[in-house]
């Protein structure tokens, strides 16, 4: 591999903004084809010590990615919050069964005719502990969406299954470094046209704008003249859009650096309560399959999804002029509800589906947000520097095709070792009973222990994944998901053994993270008795009674409570003693008359109400206005 020169370091310091490169790269780039194209993930950046992984892969991706779904990232917790995700859990699922796996377009084009069960979310713990109605869905219908992934894996129909980047490479850089760009932001035009990429590239570079402000002045909003693109994002009650500008500004920040920016025109988010939680999908949906409800939650719901509409709309149409003359349009709408609201034919409609700017995001997005579609611009916008050995991925570009010649294997990428059938029922269990673990379902795991005549020794399979490796047991799960209550129902009535240690070599005691959980374990040890188990061995401490561990919390939560009634009380003495010496005060500077009574405003007595409260006391008060706010305003819709 060649060594980077000066000028290349020089080159690849900072990010490169597609839109403002400099010259002398600009000059001399090339675009990669045909055999010479590259196929590595999304930011993919490799090193020479990764060139076995190059025969395997085809491509070698950088550690913030994922191989299953074909997706990488920026940074590592953008990758943690991918693996909670309803496309990674998908392919895993996928994998599992054999079937093949979906990228990011393929899976939301999939998903197209279902709304969503957790749209809109970011890796919140519920969404973690939901199964997902949605993906057992997509994957009783796996037979016809196998055959569109299958078709969109074949580049010569119609254009889909493509890579979503463009490769270049340039003389300036080594040989093993290409430089990608989204395809999404060349119009169809562009790409119709045969060698377009690089000069189309050059004519879409923008002088930068410099912005030199006077001290004091404060900043307007920016003029929308300009070549600017449109994005928004809907899902789960929330929206956000967004114009931002091509060109970037210059700020000039004190010693003379000059910073680059993104130029943000017009931006709007919007959130409104219309999904159902715990249960996926929006009210709309919900009335559609089963009929209206009649519930408070779901009046409110309707009235919310109304409301969110008129307001996207309205926006929608104020931003009208500027939409007309944006150069691209991204726009997130998973679910048949969020695409009405944007697609749907009404008075004055501003976005069709058949409009040749529309694109999606070609990479996963979160939650509807400024932030999020800030991010998503950047990730546009940035050329992705990707170093791979050429000579490796020719090498198994070469023994792919040999094995593809092969009349045995004409598809050998798909083929997998077949599981037993004892593997297969080993799996599926897994499943099933990690999700009652995490939901807390004690009664319905007894249950499907009972039912499937499933032992105590029972370990997860597959035993190499990460989440297994460290709870290899149903009773490691439950004490790492600190929910004592399945820890001791484990203990008691399934016998599981708390002897038994994960690959760490810990006991499930030792992954315990709170108090009530390790009581759980010196409980059972008191009702099983010292004979049934090695509780030493266990690591668990002595034994202990359901009534003293009641006791213990009873004597602590008095104890809390005096100690926070005589704070309370020293609190409220405190606040006696000012306001005596405040009227003692206004009294004398008054001449020593009495002041009448002035009557307080509404900020006022609800300030002195929750004088002296702790935040705990704070926060139900609140909820008990806001509860008692809303039933106002359902007096006040039924009334009218």
């Amino acid at each position: 591999m060649a060594a980077e020169t000066p000028a290349a370091e020089e080159l690849l310091k900072r990010p490169l903004y597609v839109y403002d490169l400099p010259q002398e790269l600009l000059a001399t780039l090339s675009a990669k084809t045909g055999e010479h194209a590259i196929t590595t993930p999304t930011n993919a950046i490799t090193t020479p010590e990764n060139s076995e992984e190059t025969t395997q892969e085809y491509a070698i991706a950088a550690s913030t990615s994922c191989a299953l779904c074909k997706v990488s990232f920026l940074n590592v917790q953008e990758q943690r919050g991918h693996v909670r995700s309803d496309h990674h859990r998908y392919n895993l699922k996928a994998q599992l069964r054999g079937n093949p796996t979906l990228d990011e377009i393929q899976f939301n084009k999939a998903v197209g005719d279902l709304d969503e069960s957790i749209s809109g979310s970011e890796s919140s713990e519920d969404d973690e502990e939901d199964d997902g109605g949605q993906l057992t869905a997509l994957l009783k219908r796996q037979a016809k969406i196998s055959q569109a992934a299958e078709d969109e894996d074949e580049p010569s129909k119609k254009g889909t299954g493509r890579h979503p980047l463009y490769w270049l490479s340039s003389s300036l850089l080594p040989s093993n470094t290409s430089l990608g760009i989204y395809r999404a932001l060349f119009s169809n035009a562009e790409q119709e046209a045969p060698g377009f990429l690089v000069d189309s590239l050059r004519k879409k570079q923008l002088q930068p704008i410099n912005i030199q402000r006077k001290v004091g002045e404060t900043e307007g909003p920016p003029a929308p003249s300009g070549p600017h693109i449109f994005m928004c994002m809907i899902g789960g009650g929330h929206f956000a859009a967004m114009l931002i500008s091509l060109a970037p500004e210059i700020h000039r920040r004190q010693g003379g650096i000059e910073e680059r920016q993104a130029r943000v025109i017009a931006h709007k988010t919007f959130h409104r309560y219309t999904t159902r939680r715990k249960q996926g999908g929006s009210q709309s949906a919900s009335d559609a399959s089963r009929g209206a409800a009649h519930s408070a939650g779901s009046s409110l719901r309707r009235y919310n999804e109304a409301a969110l509409e008129k307001e996207i709309r309205e926006l929608l149409s104020d931003w009208e002029h500027m939409i007309d003359d944006a150069q691209l349009l991204f726009v997130r709408a998973t679910g048949s509800t969020n695409r009405r609201i944007l697609f749907g034919q009404y008075d004055g409609q501003v976005l069709r589906q058949n409009d040749p700017r529309l694109r999606r995001f070609p990479f996963s997005t979160r939650r509807a947000t400024q932030g999020e579609l800030m991010r998503c611009f950047k990730e546009l916008t940035r050329v992705k520097v990707s170093q791979v050995d050429e000579a490796a991925l020719a090498a198994a570009d070469a023994k792919q095709r040999e094995e593809a010649s092969k009349p045995s294997s004409p598809r050998p990428q798909q083929q997998r070792p077949k599981m037993s059938k004892e593997d297969e029922a080993g799996i599926l269990h897994t499943a099933q009973i990690q999700a009652l673990i995490r939901r807390s379902k004690i009664p319905a795991l007894m249950s499907y222990l009972s039912k499937n005549s499933i032992s105590s020794s029972f370990t997860f399979r597959p035993s190499d994944f990460q989440q297994n490796f460290r709870c290899p047991t149903a009773l490691h799960l439950a004490s790492n998901l600190n929910t004592p209550a399945m820890v001791l129902a484990l203990l008691t009535k399934t016998e599981a053994d708390p002897t038994a240690v994960n690959g760490e070599g810990r006991t499930p005691f030792e992954l315990a993270g709170d108090r009530a959980t390790r009581d759980a374990f010196r409980i059972a040890r008191h009702e099983l008795g010292e004979s049934r188990w090695n509780w030493d061995a266990a690591k668990v401490p002595s034994a202990i009674s359901k009534a003293e561990v009641d006791s213990r919390a009873e004597s602590e939560r008095k104890t809390a409570e005096e100690e926070e009634a005589n704070r309370r009380k020293a609190e409220l003495d405190r606040l006696k003693k000012e306001d005596t010496a405040k009227e003692a005060l206004q009294a004398k500077r008054s001449g020593g008359r009495t002041l009448g009574a002035v009557e307080k405003s509404a900020q006022e007595k609800r300030e002195e109400e929750v004088r002296g409260m702790t935040p705990d006391m704070r926060m139900r008060l609140e909820r008990e206005r806001r509860a008692r706010a809303a039933e106002e305003r359902f007096r006040r819709m039924q009334g009218n």
